[in-house]
């Protein structure tokens, strides 16, 4: 008998992240699950009831990527249950609009987007079982290319998940101060946050890929593309951009398809990679989500 599929996606209670959660319990079999998670109960319930009936089946768990214990204890409980996981998207997400100020919000900002991020990469990684996805959604904004060149060396071939933290809370610590107003930095601050969620996954990749190759596991970063959410429409014109249903379809791909060699540990974008230094950036439109 086959053994049932465990799939998970967090920050999955509206947009791409339940569209996800609707897209992998339709190409799943009855007998598999889903978890849809997020950070409040109420939503989470909701969101579970709204997902369509058939395939596997969805069931609702609390995931705040900010709690720093929060993805290790959900792990534990997956593989108590389950005894491992086979599709991971990390989609959680702090959005921030054009009349925020950054130095307000940047300490929660960070604690989602990022060290959310890497704490779901150390507590899920050791759990994906053969022929496994550990997904993160990214942005066509994560390259080098986006970055002045004097920032680099600061997310290129970081040695481990801890030094992508500790580059991350320097960034966070001069946004808070102002002096990275002075500096180099992007006034945007989705962009070092981007940067350092696909220089994660890079880390990451680094440190398993011999062994990913041989049991058929691929760990990347997707670009979805612009996509039609209030959130995008506060920065950009989105009324031709894709819905997240659309926008889903290229990242389900991603984990159902064969993996490809060349994807792994790369930014992922309708299936091409994104190249990650500007030396390698081929020229094209650069989208923000």
């Amino acid at each position: 008998m086959t053994t049932p599929r465990v799939a998970l996606v967090t920050g999955a209670t509206q947009g791409l992240g339940l569209a996800l959660v609707e897209g992998l319990a339709h190409r799943m079999a009855p007998h598999d699950t889903v978890y849809l998670t997020g950070r409040d109960l109420t939503r989470v319930t909701e969101a579970v009831d709204a997902v369509p009936g058939g395939g596997a089946q969805v069931r609702g768990e609390l995931l705040d990527v900010a709690d720093p214990h929060a993805a290790a204890r959900l792990a534990r409980q997956l593989r108590d249950r389950h005894g491992g996981v086979d599709i991971v998207f990390g989609n959680a997400v702090m959005r921030v609009g054009p009349d925020d100020d950054p130095r307000a919000v940047i300490e929660q900002y960070t604690e989602v987007n990022n060290f959310g991020t890497t704490r779901l990469l150390r507590a899920f990684a050791p759990l994906v079982r053969d022929g496994g996805r550990l997904i993160v959604v990214a942005s066509s904004l994560g390259t080098l290319h986006q970055l002045a060149p004097v920032l680099h060396r600061r997310f290129d071939g970081l040695p481990s998940l801890d030094e992508v933290d500790r580059q991350v809370a320097a960034w966070r610590d001069a946004v808070k101060d102002g002096s990275a107003r002075a500096g180099a930095w992007p006034g945007f601050v989705n962009i070092p946050s981007k940067i350092a969620q696909v220089a994660a996954v890079r880390t990451l990749a680094s440190q398993r890929r011999e062994r990913d190759a041989e049991r058929g596991v691929l760990v990347a970063a997707a670009c979805p593309g612009m996509l039609n959410t209030p959130t995008s429409a506060l920065w950009w014109d989105v009324s031709a951009a894709a819905s997240p249903a659309e926008g889903a379809v290229a990242l389900l791909d991603l984990a159902f398809d064969p993996a490809r060699p060349g994807q792994y540990g790369e930014l992922v974008r309708h299936g091409e990679v994104v190249p990650w230094s500007s030396l390698a950036f081929s020229a094209g439109p650069v989208h923000a989500t």
